[in-house]
């Protein structure tokens, strides 16, 4: 009995996720790499930029300095996997052009 329980609770939590996210935008966040302030190498992006760093007025100041200030200091280290960056890759760093970075400090070193 407590098996069957359980999985009517989780089918209830499941059921309800989406309705409370009904009406929010997602973010779109950067990934700064938190837990390493100075990485050797830099992970992909997993997310497009979101209206947080896109929204001119409405975009929120620290998050779109937390992605300059990584891409100023990482900006060309290699990726991780040593692939290439990916499309999404590319929209962050059009995006730190696009918003006074120089060009120059977000292409990963020739190999």
């Amino acid at each position: 009995m407590t098996t069957r329980r359980a999985h009517l609770l989780c089918l209830i939590v499941l059921a309800a996720a989406p309705l409370t996210a009904c009406g929010t935008e997602p973010k779109g966040s950067f990934d700064a790499q938190p837990g390493t302030p100075s990485p050797s190498c830099i992970q992909h992006q997993s997310q497009d930029p979101g209206t947080e760093y896109t929204g001119r007025e409405k975009s929120d100041p620290r998050a779109v300095l937390e992605m300059m200030r990584f891409y100023t200091a990482n900006g060309t280290r290699a990726y991780c996997d040593g692939r290439p960056p990916t499309d999404t890759d590319r929209r962050w760093t059009e995006l730190y052009a696009e918003l006074g970075g120089d060009a120059g400090r977000v292409s990963p070193p020739p190999k």
